[in-house]
Formats: structure tokens, sequence, C-alpha cells
């Protein structure tokens, strides 16, 4: 009996030392409360059921203030969504194309106003103004006039091979997904679409009826044809490249561009729908899209960002980090733009960097089974990255992905202290 009661004393003042640990804590550090309160309240919101998973991180300029994961990575098999739950992060990525440009341009590599003939081995020209030369720069505004053909949506992305298809949906109807033996080169996929020998090739429909330099028309194809430049200007293969000089600078050691640079048990599955998976795939234009990351790498990435537009950047110079984030384009580039939408990230552009009318920097991104944003705010110098693993097709998807977003946005002040 002495002994159970000394034992209840004991484990009494253990709770005791405990509480009073927490409570110590709480005072020392009352951030915690904050962003105890901001998991709170984005649980309240996936409880509405409308997603499977979703990671999010919120960063300034020294570095993380708030990372985590929600819901499931994997629901058949009970596998949580954490702030290391790695998926790509589709046009979110073309934002790396954009910095290991610059770096290439920084080594000396190439220089912006260079023809883009100068470094691929094939004719690339608009067949309206063939004597007119498409830029690097015009690739990377998204001004070159080539434009994204059906032969994109229905050829570019790729079944990865040596999984199970019978519990999965293939016919995502937006993007064909396609059989693994179906995967090209990269080179040789640009080429059947953009030279006159190609199977892909669209004349009528492959290019603007305008000038290369004269209107924004974004293109996938213009992005992953800027990654084989950077490839033929350097002699690395640009997940090599971006390897040696953005992931691991960063220590963003969870990414890559496929799935044998990953650990494959950490990536989510993608949803078509709330109980649906979808396979996983891959891209032959995979620059354009398919980096994969987790929230916690993608915050590292996002800090890097604000400190480059601050002139405090790592990864560049700052002279290089001002080409990048400069605005190229006006009114006259653009048939109609989005004044309202504060996200809308084709106001403007950098070199491959959107620009919102209202102060946002970064990238919105969009696959089977993906949404991601990610920007940041040039005057706070803060930044949010959202990112889900099941599609937003339905009114209310869409609805929840911007409450999440706001979410963000409004704990974002507080933890900025």
């Amino acid at each position: 009996m002495k002994k159970i009661i000394i034992l209840i004393i004991g484990i009494n003042i253990c709770i005791s030392c405990n509480q009073k640990k927490h409570q110590t804590n709480e005072l020392l550090d009352p951030m915690q409360v904050v962003r105890d309160s901001l998991t709170t309240e984005l649980e309240d919101i996936y409880a509405e059921g409308l997603t499977n998973g979703f990671g999010v991180a919120i960063v300034n300029e020294k570095g993380t203030l708030y990372s985590n994961g929600f819901g499931w990575a994997d629901k058949a098999n009970q596998i949580a969504y954490t702030e290391n739950t790695i998926q790509h992060i589709a046009s979110i990525s073309k934002t790396l194309i954009g910095v290991a440009l610059m770096k290439a341009h920084e080594l000396g590599k190439l220089n912006l106003d260079d023809p883009i003939d100068k470094y691929i081995s094939f004719n690339v020209l608009n067949p309206n103004y063939p004597n007119e030369k498409i830029t690097i720069q015009h690739l990377a505004t998204h001004t070159s006039t080539i434009v994204d053909t059906k032969h994109y949506m229905e050829n570019a992305w790729i079944i990865t091979p040596n999984q199970d298809l019978s519990k999965v949906y293939e016919n995502y109807p937006y993007q064909r997904l396609n059989p693994s033996t179906s995967e090209i080169p990269m080179e040789n996929f640009l080429k059947e679409i953009l030279t006159v020998e190609g199977k892909y090739y669209d004349k009528e429909n492959g290019f603007l009826k305008d000038k290369p330099g004269e209107k924004f028309e974004y293109s996938n194809i213009g992005a992953t044809l800027t990654a084989l430049i950077i490839e033929k200007s350097t002699g690395i293969p640009f997940n090599e490249f971006t390897k040696k000089y953005i992931l691991q600078p960063l220590e963003m050691k969870s990414s890559g561009w496929s799935l044998d640079e990953v650990d494959v048990t950490k990536h989510s599955r993608l949803y078509y729908d709330l109980d649906i998976p979808l396979p996983f795939y891959t891209a032959i234009t995979y620059p354009d899209g398919m980096l994969i990351a987790s929230s916690i790498d993608m915050a590292k990435y996002l800090t890097e960002l604000i400190k480059g537009y601050t002139g405090n950047g790592t990864l560049l110079n700052k002279k290089n980090y001002e080409t990048l984030f400069t605005q190229y384009l006006s009114e006259e580039n653009f048939d109609k733009r989005n004044e309202q939408n504060p996200y809308n990230d084709e106001y403007n552009t950098g070199i491959f960097m959107g620009f919102s009318a209202k102060g946002y920097i970064g990238h919105t991104g969009g696959d089977a089974g993906v949404v991601s944003f990610m920007f940041f705010d040039k005057e706070t110098k803060t930044g949010r990255y959202l990112i889900r693993n099941t599609n937003s097709d339905d009114e209310k998807g869409p609805g929840q992905f911007y409450d999440i977003w706001k979410k963000l946005g409004e704990y974002t002040s507080k933890l900025n202290q």
C-alpha cells in the first residue's frame, strides 16, 4: 500500500512538473499558441470532407514560421499527410526553371537575348514570322508565341511502370495518362511538337499569329524547351543541374524530379475524387511541372526567393536575382488580364516568375490530383505555400482551397512578429 501511495505521489509530481513545463513553454514561446490555433482552424476546414490531404507552409525571410500536413496521404492504408509528405508540385516547378536559367547565365553559359537556335539542333520558328528569331527571354516570359496544343495534353504524361493499376482511375479527362511504353526522350518529344517534320506539329494552332515577343501566351512546351537549352548550354541534365545549384544548397533533401530520386514511401497518393486514386505518373516534359517536394522543402525554397527579392539570396548573385524578378511585360502584351484576382500569376511575369496585380509574386499549379499555390508578398516579405492531393472539380473544392489559403494569410501576420 505504501509503495502504491508513493507511486501515486510520484505520478502526480510528474504530471504537475509536465503541466508547469508546458505552461512555461507557452510563456517562453507565445507563437506556439498561435501555431496551435492555426492547426485547429485548418483541422476544422479539413473536416468538411472535400479533400483527402493537403500540406501548408508560412515563411518569412528568416525561415519557416509554420508547416504542417492534414488528412491522408494514402486513405486506404491510413497513412497521414504530414509536413514531410511529398508529391509533385505541378507548375510551381517552372519557377525552378527560372532560377536555373539565371544560374546558367551567372555561370556564363548563355544570355537571355540569345536566339534559341544557338543551343538546339532543330529549327523552331513561328511559321507566321519565319524570319523572326525566338530568344531565350521570349521563352522565359511566355512571349515565344509557342502554343500548347492538344498533342501536348494528350501525349506528355506517362504512367510510371511496375504499379498495380487495378484499383486506380487511368482515364483522367483533362490530361491523358499514357502507358509507360509511350515514353520518349524530352528532346525527341519537343522535336515532334515543334518541327515541321514532327508528327505532332500543328502549323495552324501551334503558334500565335503574333510576332515573337509581342503577346503573352503561357506555354508549357516553351518552358520545357528552356530546360533543354539549360542542358545544352551547361552540358548537365536539367534534373542534375537543379539538384546541384538549387536543391542541395537549400538542403531540400526530400525533393527530386522522379520517383527514382525520392523516397517513394513518403509520396502521397493522388486522387481523382475522395474515393478513387490516380496512378503514379510522370511527364516527358518533367521540368514544366514534376518537381516532387514536401511542404518543409518548399518552405525552404520560398524563403530563399524572398531573400533573393530583398537582395540577400544565396543561390544567385544580386544582379541575377534582380533580373529574375524584373517585370517584363506591359498592357500591350496582353489581350486582357485580370486585375481583381490577387493571385492571378499571369498579370505580369519575370523569368518564369508570376506577378499578380495586388503585389504577390510566385506561381500556381494544377495537374491530375494536384492543386498548388506558392506566393510571397513583396511588401511584408512573407510567403505562403499550399498543396492538395485531390482534384477540385466541383464548386465546393475550390472554395475550400481558398478558405485554407485565406486562413494561412490571416495567421501570417500573427506569426510574423
